[in-house]
């Protein structure tokens, strides 16, 4: 005999309450809690517990550790992203906005690996098997020996997985309608989520297969479910891009077999997702070298050097309380360069509205983009255009300091080779230049003073406030 036990699940945390309430204690969400009915043993405890466990033999921290061999699928991006390719037995969560691609790059990596000879299944629990088919031909795949099912029940897809062959690779589109027979939620809720996760992960460790589960996102970007899938996973991909722009990006939030500082820079294309070599030079192919306010940032993803435009808008406002908008970049730290311009540099801009635009739809993380959007905004402001051929980097200290940042070797190279000659930049620790013509500058007020000096005279450019920085 079994029981019907009743329970209140949050849907955004996956905490547990014994009645219903407006608001999740654990989270803060409201309205997040519903009512679930899960299946209980009426086996009493103290049976439940007179099991006794068996000893687990012991081992050392030293030995040969082998190198875990890799499913690489031919999509260099992807590739990189999972760290030189698949390992088998783990599990993938690769996250994204509706219509952002996710469908599209999985379909592209399983034609890759079964055209390689692997075994690959495709398991759509959104899609119908002919709507799968119909991406696969518009992609020009539809010969790739891929096996192709439409269930959403997890105990019949573990089935199917079984049955025939040993399977290598697996996609589950999405985590989010599979159902268990254990559990009588519907599908989508925690519990739901939550067991049908677990039996994929018993199954991928056990069978040595690479199964990558597809699963939504909320309105505010975050993986939808319990946290605990998160956990329960071997790594966690999100899929970022603006529907209006044909650039994604393929981000590691976390991966327990490579690196989670790389990215994957992909072009929407009418034939799929195509891969981009060298998104610098994609990124700045558009530029207006010669507008006021564009400033060629420098950046690290990783261990892959970038290259960016930073656009800055600087206007009078009317308004009692200027605009502060800012896209791909952090807006609290906008908020910091502009109180040291102020403090630090005499450059009120306390009655202006501050636009700031990370160009091509990427988003930047690491500080040392501060020299860029500075020297970037009072372009702006003075309408004195910056050096065509000049990169920026380097990290502002809210002392007015110029900081040195990591790897300034990388970022010297890439930016030669796309034909740079000049670099705005701290004090290089190696004094390594790779042949460009270095400005090294210790102050951001000695970057205003140079930016203010190429200004028109009809700019109204507050004189920068040097003499207690230098002094």
């Amino acid at each position: 005999m079994a029981k019907r036990d009743l329970s209140y699940v949050c849907q955004s945390c996956g905490a547990v309450y014994n009645r219903w309430q407006g608001k999740c204690d654990a989270c803060g969400g409201w309205n997040t809690i519903s009512e679930e009915t899960s299946l209980a043993a009426t086996v009493p405890a103290a049976q439940r517990a007179g099991r006794k466990g068996r000893a687990v033999p012991l081992e050392t921290l030293h030995g040969e550790a082998k190198p875990a061999p890799r499913l690489v699928s031919g999509i260099g991006e992807l590739d990189r992203v999972a760290g030189g390719g698949f390992v088998p037995g783990s599990i993938v969560l690769l996250g994204g906005d509706p219509g952002i691609g996710k469908s599209t790059l999985l379909v592209q990596a399983s034609a890759a690996l079964a055209k390689a000879g692997h075994r690959v299944i495709y398991v759509s629990g959104e899609e119908a098997v002919d709507q799968v088919r119909m991406r696969a031909g518009r992609l020009g795949l539809a010969q790739a020996p891929v096996a192709l099912a439409a269930e959403t029940n997890a105990e019949n897809i573990l089935a199917t997985f079984s049955a025939g062959a040993a399977v290598q690779f697996v996609v589950i589109d999405s985590i989010q309608t599979l159902w268990s027979d254990s559990v009588e939620s519907a599908p989508g809720t925690v519990t739901q989520v939550r067991t049908s996760a677990q039996l994929l992960v018993r199954y991928a460790k056990q069978s040595g297969a690479a199964v990558i589960l597809v699963g939504h996102v909320t309105k505010d970007g975050q993986i939808a479910g319990p946290r605990v899938v998160e956990h329960m996973v071997d790594a966690v991909f999100s899929f970022e891009g603006d529907g209006a722009n044909q650039f994604r990006i393929l981000r590691a939030q976390k991966n327990r077999f490579g690196p989670t500082d790389e990215i994957g820079v992909f072009e929407m294309t009418g034939t799929g997702l195509s891969q981009v070599p060298n998104p610098s030079e994609l990124f700045l192919s558009h530029r207006d070298a010669g507008a006021p306010g564009t400033a060629v940032f420098a950046g690290m993803e990783g261990t892959r050097p970038l290259l960016m435009e930073i656009q800055a808008l600087v206007a009078p406002s009317s308004l009692g309380t200027p605009r502060r908008a800012v896209v791909g970049w952090d807006s609290a730290r906008l908020a910091m360069v502009l109180a040291v311009l102020d403090a630090r540099c005499g450059v009120r801009l306390g009655g202006h509205d501050v636009y700031l635009n990370v160009a091509g739809g990427l988003r930047i993380s690491e500080p040392a983009a501060d020299i860029a959007v500075a020297a970037a905004l009072v372009s702006s402001l003075t309408g004195a255009p910056l050096p065509p051929d000049a990169v920026f980097f380097g990290e502002v200290s809210l002392t007015g300091a110029v900081r040195q940042v990591s790897q300034a070797a990388a970022r010297l190279k890439e930016a030669a080779k796309l034909g740079f000659n000049k670099v705005v930049m701290p004090q290089l620790a190696d004094g390594s230049a790779s042949g460009l013509e270095v400005d090294t500058i210790s102050s951001l007020a000695g970057l205003v003073a140079g930016i203010a000096a190429r200004a028109p005279r009809r700019a109204a450019m507050p004189k920068p406030a040097m003499s207690e920085q230098e002094g």
